[in-house]
Order: C-alpha cells, then sequence, then structure tokens
C-alpha cells in the first residue's frame, strides 16, 4: 500500500462558510425524494422488473413520500413502461411528484418528455458532470464547454415543458459536485438558474449531489452553505442533497447539509445505492425521530419495510443497520440486559412519557418491534435481569432475586452446551422443567387446616410410590405447617430459607397465585422450586414440593 498515490481531490470554501456549526440540531425535517426506484434499482444485480418496480413504489407511498424518482425513462424498455404505467393508470396521487432522470443530450431529454406526457406533475432532473477529473478525463472539454451543456439542456427542457402536456418542475445536478471548485460549480447552476427563471409559481431544485465522497463531512457542510449563501433566486430554489456513502459518513454528510441551509434530501431506503450506496433515508429520519422531531415519515412497521424490501430488491438488510437490523435492539449481555430491565420497570413506575431507557436509543415499539423478541436475548453471556424480565413482561413471573440468579445461570449453561440463542418460549420451557410444579416422588394428597390462636395444625396426606401416610403437625402459618410435615415425613435437613408469593393474573376467586420458595442444606446450597394455583396454600406447597425434588435430586 502506498498512500503517496492519492491527494486531496475535493476543494474546500472559505472558513467564513461555517455558521452551520453553531447550530446542534435539526429542528426540522428536508422535504424527502426517494430515488430507490433509479439510483436504487441501477444498482442491483437484477434490476426490478415492472411488477417489482409497481409493488415498491406503492411502499414507498406508503411511507409517505411525496416525490418519488420513478427512474430514467430513456435507459430501458421497463424504466419507459414503468413511468407510462403509472401515468395512463391514474396512479400517482394528487400530493405526490414523479421525478425523472436525463442526462443533457437533446435526444435523451425528449424521449423523456415523451415518456411524461400527462403526468399529473413531475419533476424533470437533468444533469452534467462539472468535475476537474471528468471536464479533464471523460469529456475533454473547458469550463465554457462544459457549462454551455448545462444551459443547452436548461434551454431545452424549459421549451419542451411549455409543449407537453402535463405539469412540470425542473432540478439541475451539477454531477460530481464534490469533485468541482465551488466557485464554478456555483458559475453554472447560476447560468442554469438564468435560464430557467424560478419564481414564486416556478420553483427550481438545485441538487449538490456527493456523487463520490472525497471529504470530510464539515467540508461538504461548508460548501453548502457557500452555495445555498451565493445562489441566485434563492428564495425561489430548493436547494437539495443527494450524498453517496463512499467513505461510510452519508449520513454525517446529509446532517451538516441540513444544518448548513439544504432544503431536501435524496436518498434511498436501507441505503441500496452504487457502490457502498447512496445515503440511508431510513438512518436520517429515525435519528431526527430520536430527538423528538417527526419526519413525516411512517415507519412504524419495520419489520414489514424490510421484508418487501429485501423481496424487491433481492438484498439484506444487514443485521446491524440502524434502527432496521434484526439485531440492533437486542442485548445479549447481562450488564446491558440488568440496566434495560431496571429501565424499564423505572420508566412503568413514574409513569413516564419521555423515553430515556438505557442503551436502547428509541422505544423498540414505536416501529413494531417487542422488547421479549428484539430487545432482551438470551444466549450464553445474558445476566439474572434480563432472563428474569423476560420471564415477568411475557409470562408474569417475578421469580425472586437469588432464584432470578440461579435460574440465569440455567439457561445460560444450556444455551452454551448446545451453542444457540434461547427464545422467550425456551426460557419458559426450562422454567417450567425444572420449576414449576415439578412431578416429584412425593405427592400431598389432601390436608386441612385448622388455625388456632397461636398457631396452625394441620392433617395432611402424603403419597410416595403408591403409598399414603397421614401426619399431624403444627406450625406459625399455613405453609410453616406444612413444611413441618414434610421433614417430620421424610427426615431431611434443611431451611425454607426463602418464600414470595405474587398474584399473575385475572381477579378475586380466579386469581392464579405463583409461589417460590428456596431450601437451604446444611451445606449451605440452595434449591429452588415455584408454584401456581388458584389456592394460595396449594401454589405454595406446589413450590415446596418442587424446591424439594430438586434437592432430592441434588439439583440435577
Amino acid at each position: 500500500m502506498d498512500s503517496s498515490k492519492y491527494h486531496v481531490g475535493y476543494f474546500p470554501v472559505d472558513k467564513k462558510y461555517n455558521k452551520w456549526v453553531e447550530k446542534d440540531h435539526i429542528e426540522k425535517p428536508p422535504v424527502w425524494c426517494s430515488v430507490d426506484m433509479r439510483d436504487g434499482n441501477q444498482s442491483l444485480v437484477i434490476p426490478m422488473s415492472l411488477e417489482e418496480k409497481l409493488e415498491y413504489y406503492k411502499v414507498l407511498l406508503e411511507v409517505g413520500f411525496k416525490e418519488i424518482e420513478v427512474g430514467f425513462p430513456a435507459a430501458s424498455g421497463t424504466e419507459y413502461e414503468f413511468l407510462r404505467t403509472l401515468i395512463d393508470n391514474n396512479m400517482i396521487p394528487e400530493d405526490v411528484t414523479v421525478q425523472v432522470l436525463t442526462q443533457c443530450r437533446e435526444h435523451i431529454i425528449r424521449k423523456t418528455f415523451d415518456a411524461c406526457k400527462g403526468a399529473p406533475s413531475a419533476i424533470i432532473h437533468f444533469y452534467n458532470s462539472v468535475s476537474v477529473a471528468q471536464r479533464e478525463q471523460v469529456f475533454q472539454k473547458s469550463k465554457e464547454e462544459i457549462k454551455q451543456i448545462a444551459v443547452d439542456g436548461a434551454k431545452l427542457v424549459k421549451k419542451l415543458a411549455s409543449e407537453y402536456e402535463g405539469n412540470f418542475r425542473f432540478e439541475y445536478s451539477p454531477e460530481s459536485f464534490t469533485g468541482t471548485e465551488p466557485e464554478y460549480a456555483l458559475e453554472v447552476c447560476n447560468a442554469v438558474l438564468d435560464v430557467l427563471e424560478p419564481s414564486v409559481d416556478n420553483n427550481v431544485i438545485i441538487n449538490l449531489p456527493v456523487t463520490v465522497e472525497m471529504s470530510l463531512p464539515h467540508v461538504y457542510a461548508s460548501q453548502i452553505e457557500y452555495m445555498s449563501e451565493n445562489l441566485k433566486y434563492r428564495e425561489h430554489v430548493t436547494l437539495s442533497l443527494h450524498p453517496h456513502n463512499d467513505r461510510g459518513t452519508g449520513v454525517a454528510d446529509t446532517e451538516l447539509a441540513l444544518l448548513a441551509g439544504a432544503d431536501r434530501v435524496e436518498g434511498t431506503l436501507f441505503g441500496n445505492g452504487e457502490r457502498t450506496g447512496n445515503v440511508d433515508i431510513i438512518t436520517l429520519a429515525m435519528n431526527m425521530y430520536s430527538h423528538g422531531v417527526d419526519p413525516k415519515l411512517d415507519l412504524s412497521n419495520m419489520n414489514y419495510l424490510v421484508e418487501k424490501y429485501e423481496k424487491c430488491t433481492r438484498m439484506h438488510v444487514y443485521e446491524r443497520a440502524p434502527y432496521a437490523g434484526a439485531l440492533v435492539f437486542a442485548a445479549f449481555s447481562g450488564s446491558h440486559q440488568d440496566a434495560i430491565a431496571k429501565g424499564m420497570k423505572y420508566r412503568a413506575k413514574n409513569e413516564l412519557h419521555q423515553w430515556n431507557v438505557p442503551y436502547i436509543p428509541i422505544d423498540p415499539k414505536d416501529i413494531g418491534r417487542t422488547y421479549d423478541a428484539d430487545v432482551i436475548r438470551v444466549n450464553s453471556q445474558s445476566g439474572k435481569g434480563g432472563i428474569g424480565y423476560l420471564l415477568e413482561q411475557t409470562y408474569g413471573y417475578n421469580l425472586p432475586p437469588k432464584m432470578r440468579e440461579h435460574f440465569s445461570y440455567l439457561c445460560k449453561s444450556i444455551s452454551d452446551r448446545e451453542h444457540k440463542e434461547l427464545k422467550v418460549a425456551d426460557v419458559l420451557q426450562i422454567f417450567s422443567e425444572h420449576y414449576l410444579n415439578t412431578e416429584g416422588e412425593i405427592h400431598v394428597t389432601d390436608f386441612e387446616i385448622v388455625r388456632e390462636t397461636d398457631a396452625v395444625k394441620i392433617d395432611i396426606t402424603f403419597e410416595k410410590d403408591g403409598v399414603r401416610t397421614e401426619l399431624e403437625a403444627e406450625g406459625n402459618g399455613s405453609l410453616n405447617a406444612i413444611n413441618n410435615a414434610l421433614k417430620a415425613y421424610t427426615g431431611a435437613e434443611y431451611t425454607l430459607q426463602v418464600f414470595t408469593q405474587h398474584s399473575m393474573q385475572g381477579q378475586g376467586s380466579q386469581s392464579v397465585a405463583a409461589s417460590y420458595i428456596g431450601l437451604e442444606t446444611e451445606s449451605g446450597e440452595m434449591f429452588w422450586g415455584a408454584g401456581t394455583d388458584t389456592d394460595v396454600i396449594k401454589a405454595s406447597t406446589n413450590a415446596l414440593l418442587s424446591a424439594f425434588d430438586n434437592m432430592t435430586k441434588g439439583g440435577k
């Protein structure tokens, strides 16, 4: 590797164009324009068919895009047919504008207008490349000659717009803007604007693309501020961005450029596009949402968007893609799970509207995700807080702290041994098999409790191997009396160290009680059991027998 072969190929502007630095957040969303059907589609190994484009187009409408670049009509039959299908079948809503792309070449512009004939609202997006590299290496033309290409293109689109049926707006892009001298890019754009004559009734879009990322994001932001402050007709010009992601900073480029005065963003869902992709609109919009700004896009069913995107494009949304990836909210780490679980409980307890849960930047439910399936995930790295939270939130079991710890180690060991993630249903199954109402050798077939002033007496019947034994015992409460009877029946030595109980569901007599018991042996080892029943005493008895059975088996 020889870094000396590379040099700074971009053109910074005067340092006075840095007022964007004083802003610390984006206050309102830009005008969004999806270019999934054009930039995104042309970058696919297998471009979308007409049917796939129609399906994807409907998804973009559902999301709420009001401007959609539907293709390059002169590029292929499918592109042309798609646009005609939308127009001829009245598939363009009244509040939506379709956009088409064309080079500044006469025959391509004319074919583009043929495709757009009768469009209720269309943006004619014309462009030519103006960068140093393109001027010198590709076109081998002077600055004046390159500018004339843009001016001639502007004259032709203006002329044809007056001749063809339809409602048309204009957009011009100095392609490869990031590799162009800013003063020259400004000169070309202003020359185009002089032809198009922006006005109250003729808003023109000037689009400044990061065709290839060449600089740090702050350089692009200052270039945008320079253009914004020096473009002619600025009050009637929409300043648009079209960032790519070659350096992996497409989102940063866009966010800083919006602070610098841009009004509009062209991008794609999930960042699909040439090379490393276009800027990811989902990330941009959700970043705004996480700062309390409504992006005016409906991303509330992210799983649906991922499904449609993957089906129509044959691409895959990376599991760690911001907001949309399958694992972006997942916490496997024990400490993270514990913090999330405590944060969620704190939020519920204090009835908070403001979201501020540790490690989770937005409420997953806002985009159609669930806490059990998407947030706390169980594997060999998980902890007691997360596993206990899953069991409680999904199924209502609130284990005492020490039992939760014991249960978490059991789950982790199973995950580690089987080399797999445990789903929430697996967690319940492990809990049920090892603790809940377990069927051991000893059963209680009947009991009768008599409450006296200072004690509780019990007549109880145990059964083992088909043989029933009746005993009498007493204690300072029902559970204590039953426990004393069990110790007398078995001769076992242990201490009932932990007992908790809570109601799980229902009301009154239909309420189900859940009981948890921890038995400590003489060696200090703890064994756990859980029981449920509509009768609180039976629930406690079930928990006691489950814990005793685990102790008898040595916890295996």
